[in-house]
C-alpha cells in the first residue's frame, strides 16, 4: 500500500513540476514579445522626427480640390514613396527583320491630306514626331533630317507614308523639318549640317541619321531606315529617273550616316548654294575617307517622287563643276565645324519639330559668259 502511494505521489510532483516549467516558458516569451513592441514603438519617434522636419506632410486642405495651386516647397528633392511602384518590364531586343512590314507599297499623290487626318493615323508618334516601340528597345536612335522651304504640300504627303513605315520597321525615332528663313538661295547641304547639330542637342542619344528630301516616299517598307558599318544611300531608284541609278556616284535623295562616319567626312559642304552639286561632293568625302556606300536591292529602293514647280530660288549652281573636283581641297574646312547659323524659332508640332534657321546669304558669283 505505502509503495502504492509513493508512486502517485512522485506522478503529481513531476506533473507539476512540468506544468511550472511550462508557466516559466510563456512568461519568458510574452516579456520578449511585449519588450519588442515597446522598442518598435520607441524607434517609430527618433525615425519620424528629422523626416517630418524635411519633408512636411501636407494637410488635407492642401492642394486636394484646387490643381492649379502651388504647394510651397522647400527646395529639396521629394522623398520617394514608401510603397514602391511597378517596375518597368525589361523589353527584348527589336528584331533585325521586323515581322510587321508589308513590302512593296502603292503610294499616290491624289487624295486630300490633311495634317489632321494624318494625326489621327498615328496615335503613337509623340509631340515633335517622336516615337519609340511599345514592345521592343531598338539598337539605334534615329533623327530623320528634312531640308524645307515652302512645300507644305508635300510634308504632308511625306508624313502620312514615312510614320507608319518607321513605325513599323520599329525604329526609336524624331523628324526634324529645317526650315530656311527668306527667300534666298537655297542651300540643302547647309540645312542638313543644321539639323544634325540641333536633333543632337535636343537628344544626345542619336546615332543614327537620315537626311531626306521631302518630296521623297519610298515604295517599300523592307528599305529600313538604318545606319550600317558603312554610309548608306536609300533612293538607288527613283521613278524620275527610271528606277535606275542615274550615274555610278549618285548620292542624293535619301541618305544615311552613324554620327561617326558624319563627323569623319566633317558633315556636309556649306557653300553648295541654289540647286545640284552637293550630293557629288559628299559622295567625294565619304570615298577620300575610305568608306564605301550600301545601297539596298533596287527592287527594294525604290521612291515615287510628289511633282512640284521648280523653286525660282534654287537654280542650278554656276560653280558647283568647280567645287566637286575640289573636295580633297575643301573638305577640311567647309563642313560641320565651320556652319555659321542663327535658330530664328523651335516649333514642336504633333508630327515633327520644325525648327526655322537664318543661314545666310550667297556669296555673289560673277555672271556666266
Amino acid at each position: 500500500m505505502s509503495r502504492l502511494l509513493g508512486g502517485t505521489l512522485e506522478r503529481v510532483c513531476k506533473a507539476v513540476l512540468l506544468l511550472c516549467l511550462l508557466h516559466f516558458l510563456v512568461a519568458v516569451i510574452l516579456y520578449f514579445d511585449v519588450y519588442a513592441q515597446h522598442l518598435a514603438f520607441f524607434s517609430r519617434f527618433s525615425v519620424r522626427g528629422p523626416t517630418r522636419a524635411l519633408h512636411p506632410v501636407a494637410s488635407s486642405s492642401t492642394n486636394c480640390s484646387r490643381p492649379n495651386t502651388t504647394v510651397p516647397s522647400s527646395g529639396l528633392p521629394e522623398a520617394p514613396s514608401a510603397r514602391p511602384g511597378p517596375t518597368a518590364p525589361v523589353l527584348p531586343p527589336c528584331p533585325d527583320s521586323p515581322p510587321g512590314l508589308v513590302g512593296r507599297l502603292l503610294i499616290e499623290f491624289t487624295s486630300p491630306m490633311p495634317l489632321e487626318r494624318v494625326q489621327r493615323e498615328n496615335p503613337g508618334v509623340l509631340l515633335g514626331g517622336r516615337y519609340t516601340p511599345p514592345d521592343c528597345t531598338p539598337a539605334q536612335t534615329v533623327a530623320v533630317i528634312i531640308p524645307f522651304r515652302h512645300r507644305e504640300h508635300h510634308l504632308r504627303y511625306w508624313l502620312h507614308y514615312l510614320h507608319p513605315i518607321l513605325r513599323r520597321q520599329r525604329l526609336h525615332y524624331g523628324i526634324y523639318v529645317i526650315n530656311q528663313h527668306g527667300e534666298d538661295t537655297f542651300n540643302r547641304a547647309k540645312l542638313l549640317n543644321v539639323g544634325f547639330l540641333e536633333a543632337l542637342k535636343e537628344d544626345a542619344t542619336y546615332d543614327c541619321f537620315i537626311f531626306s528630301d521631302v518630296d521623297l516616299v519610298p515604295m517599300d517598307d523592307r528599305n529600313l531606315y538604318r545606319c550600317g558599318d558603312q554610309p548608306r544611300h536609300f533612293a538607288v531608284a527613283m521613278d524620275k529617273f527610271g528606277f535606275r541609278l542615274p550615274y555610278a556616284g549618285y548620292f542624293g535623295g535619301v541618305s544615311g550616316l552613324s554620327k561617326a562616319q558624319f563627323l569623319r567626312i566633317n558633315g556636309f559642304p556649306n557653300e553648295y548654294w541654289g540647286w545640284g552639286g552637293e550630293d557629288d561632293d559628299i559622295f567625294n568625302r565619304i570615298s577620300l575617307t575610305g568608306m564605301k556606300i550600301s545601297r539596298p536591292d533596287i527592287r527594294i529602293g525604290r521612291y515615287r517622287m510628289i511633282k512640284h514647280d521648280r523653286d525660282k530660288h534654287n537654280e542650278p549652281n554656276p560653280q558647283r563643276f568647280t567645287k566637286i573636283q575640289n573636295t580633297k581641297l575643301t573638305m577640311k574646312r567647309d563642313g560641320i565645324g565651320s556652319v555659321r547659323y542663327q535658330v530664328l524659332e523651335v516649333s514642336r508640332q504633333p508630327l515633327f519639330t520644325n525648327i526655322t534657321v537664318d543661314i545666310g546669304r550667297p556669296p555673289s558669283w560673277p555672271p556666266r559668259g
